[in-house]
């Protein structure tokens, strides 16, 4: 009598498919949800400012990742921490620490 194995064609599927959201849980189950609308939302000033700050901290990683120089800095950096050179150039501008700037 032959085994058999069945294997699943789709083991993972993630992301967006028209208005349905399709992610993980911490503990990997799959999450299946309504994408909410937020075209009719309103942002508090505060809000708008955070996202400002967010998109220049974005800039300056990108900047930083395309300076050779810079970027092995971060490399080196990241490997002590156990991060991503990006993310932590990311997290670097909002500390202030502009190493483009040196």
């Amino acid at each position: 009598m032959p085994r058999v194995r069945l294997k699943p064609s789709l083991e993972h599927f993630q992301g967006t498919h028209y208005d349905v959201v399709f992610k993980l849980s911490p503990q990997g189950k799959p999450i299946v949800t309504k994408r909410p609308d937020m075209s009719n939302v309103e942002w508090s000033e505060a809000q708008t400012a955070q996202r400002g700050r967010f998109k220049q901290a974005n800039e300056y990683a990108k900047a930083a990742m395309a300076d050779p120089d810079v970027h092995a800095i971060y490399e080196e950096m990241a490997a002590k921490e156990h991060r991503q050179p990006y993310r932590l150039a990311f997290s670097d501008y909002f500390k202030g620490n502009d190493l483009l700037a040196k």
